[in-house]
């Protein structure tokens, strides 16, 4: 049995945040001692290092209730968790996109900004102006 500090430790998650995932109910309150220490189980542990390395990969916390529901249920069929996991890769798929013409964008700004006075500035030009640019980034990915 481990405590709060020593859960935290172990999965690198800060105590705060394994409370914060117990009030929101993705992992269960653990059992208590008499002195109302905090004790968690290897069980326990398995399902924060779950949760943590879910939100490593950038899963949403209503993603990763419904992955640790598909966990809780060995027998069901797998078809949900890829969904789920293509839903995830779709998005950081977008998020890349976004991310590349962005730096498109931001490339070409300091490229074409002569280092000259501030009045003539092609950085402040183009960020004062989205019709500058050449990509329209707000839209992709989005």
């Amino acid at each position: 049995m481990l405590s709060i500090g020593g859960l935290a430790k172990k999965t690198g998650t800060k105590v705060q945040t394994i409370r914060y995932y117990e009030q929101i109910g993705l992992l269960p309150e653990p059992d208590r001692t008499e002195g109302g220490q905090r004790r968690y189980s290897n069980e326990q542990l398995d399902k924060l290092s779950f949760i943590r390395h879910s939100r490593q990969l950038g899963f949403s916390l209503e993603a990763i209730r419904e992955l640790l529901d598909l966990c809780d249920h060995p027998n069901r069929p797998c078809d949900m968790a890829d969904a789920i996991a293509r839903r995830q890769l779709k998005q950081v798929e977008q998020r890349i996109a976004r991310l590349q013409a962005l730096r498109t964008e931001l490339k070409r700004m300091v490229y074409e900004c002569s280092g000259g006075r501030t009045a003539d500035c092609r950085v402040l030009e183009v960020l004062r102006d989205h019709s500058e640019c050449l990509t329209d980034h707000d839209e992709i990915g989005a």
